[in-house]
């Protein structure tokens, strides 16, 4: 009697740790699912854009947000650009400036109206090295008159700005 309900035991013993290492694995397994799924979620996050919109209408993206002086009002800055009509679907369109092509960064003094309203506001608050795109309306970009043969009237812009250096 004592072989049996020591045989019995050892019996229990063996299919309860069969048992709970099922479980465990089964755990586990779920864990590395669950891991899984907010590596999944956290690379989506990554992938989302956060559109800006501000009151006047300018909407801009942050691609790189830098870590120099910040583009305040007054202080010249230099900026490489390159610009593009946008489409009726909301895409880049026709290129039509880039001081990137030139190899040479625009210079000006944010906020006192030598650029388009579009720029000096969105360009505002940016720090060297920083990257933003900028969905300009018309009337903070050339309005109902255009710029020539290159923007037509009531287009709306999509710069992408590099704040390349700020001197206060």
């Amino acid at each position: 009697m004592k072989y049996f309900t020591l045989a019995l035991g050892l019996l229990l013993f063996l299919v309860g740790s069969a048992v709970c290492s099922d479980s465990t694995e089964v755990k586990t397994a779920d864990k590395k699912t669950e891991v899984a799924d907010t590596e999944k979620k956290s690379d989506d996050k990554e992938k989302k854009v956060e559109i800006i919109t501000t009151e006047s209408g300018l909407k801009y993206i942050d691609h790189v947000v830098g870590e120099g002086d910040l583009a305040v009002v007054g202080a010249k800055i230099d900026v490489h650009y390159t610009g593009w009509l946008r489409t009726e679907k909301g895409e880049k369109g026709d290129k039509f400036d880039s001081s990137r092509d030139r190899g040479t960064p625009l210079s000006f003094a944010l906020g006192t109206g030598r650029v388009i309203k579009g720029w000096d506001e969105g360009i505002a608050g940016m720090k060297v090295g920083g990257r933003r795109e900028l969905i300009i309306p018309p009337d903070l970009g050339y309005g109902a008159r255009g710029a020539g043969n290159v923007i037509p009237p009531g287009a709306t812009l999509i710069f992408d700005v590099e704040l390349v250096k700020v001197t206060k």
